[in-house]
């Protein structure tokens, strides 16, 4: 019954990346496509080797996968993929997360990349009726110098982007090394979010820096907030969205953190649901909640609550989140 409740409410996701999302089938079809060696004889074989037990050991399998996409028919496919998924979860709202540096890296440019996602968000929208905004993720194991000249490459594509946010190995790589990008991202009129991955080191000041340094718009993650009431009173009281992700957050502290859910529930923080890379944790938004329904025994309401802060902190225009708000509201009445 809880099941089918959390399937027919629709849903805003605002923490997933394009790249997390590169199913199996879609990596063999593209490779063959591209004439790509996979190390891997079937779809089964590739999840069979999701052995990652930490973030470092997730990223050296995330990056290498990526190979396969090479041309703007490869992200159309997979940016589309995601969407048609999504609308069969109800997703009716989705801001997508990319990464710009791990295809110029390797030689395919930054217009190849962002057009090819573009394209797919247009369609659907129009086909779907799924709408979405882009967030252009830096890889904060890259150089800040390297973030400045993708920033710089996406000016021309200002109009197809929503924000900006930092991502991969949070070790050694503090928000502040980023602070000259995010500020000029922010003179440029985006919105700024930076991933504060769970129980990383320094992860206090990490949080810290993103709120008083950079002055973010979002958090991603943040779980390690609630263990500083100060931290915690300045998230609340700025309204900051955190993009929480259950079935990833698993794999690294073996929970679905539905305690700590529950905790930034209870303070009144603006706590969403989210998927994360579930291509990689084979868990899509309505199978992150779910389970942690299960896990945390949820209520009705604790859904509708989460479900809506989703609209109340996504970067849309308060006509868009008072229809969507409406529609979840008549959703939840009648199921």
């Amino acid at each position: 019954m809880m099941r089918a409740f959390i399937e027919s409410l629709p849903k805003a996701e605002l923490h997933v990346h394009l790249e997390g999302t590169l199913e199996p089938e879609l990596s063999f079809e593209l490779a063959k496509k591209n004439g790509i060696d996979l190390p891997y004889e079937t779809p089964a074989d590739i999840i069979a080797a999701y052995d990652f037990v930490d973030l470092p050991s997730f990223l050296t399998i995330y990056y290498a996968a990526m190979q396969v996409l090479v041309d703007e028919s490869d992200f159309y496919r997979l940016t589309w993929d995601y969407l048609e998924k999504a609308a069969s979860q109800n997703v009716v709202y989705a801001e997508l997360f990319f990464d710009p540096q791990a295809h110029t890296s390797r030689g395919v440019a930054f217009e190849t990349v962002i057009t090819g996602i573009h394209k797919a968000q247009l369609d659907a929208a129009e086909k779907l009726g799924v709408e979405s905004q882009l967030i252009l993720c830096f890889l904060r194991d890259m150089s800040a110098e390297s973030a400045m000249e993708h920033l710089q490459m996406a000016k021309p594509y200002l109009d197809w982007l929503v924000g900006v946010g930092l991502d991969s190995d949070e070790f050694n790589n503090p928000p502040v090394k980023f602070a000259e990008v995010f500020a000029l991202a922010r003179q440029w009129g985006l919105k700024l979010t930076m991933h504060c991955d769970v129980n990383q080191k320094n992860t206090l000041t990490h949080i810290g820096q993103v709120l008083d340094d950079i002055e973010v718009d979002r958090i991603d993650h943040g779980v390690n907030s609630l263990e500083s009431e100060e931290l915690c009173a300045k998230i609340k009281e700025r309204g900051l969205g955190l993009t929480v992700c259950p079935v990833s957050n698993r794999f690294v502290v073996q929970s679905l953190t539905s305690g700590e859910i529950r905790s930034m529930l209870d303070k009144g923080m603006k706590v969403t649901i989210n998927s994360d890379d579930p291509a990689y944790f084979r868990a899509y938004l309505n199978e992150n909640f779910v389970e942690l329904q299960e896990e945390g025994g949820f209520t009705r309401e604790d859904i509708v609550t989460l479900v809506g802060n989703a609209f109340d902190v996504s970067w849309i225009g308060e006509e868009q989140r008072a229809r969507y708000r409406e529609r979840l509201a008549e959703v939840a009445a009648a199921v």
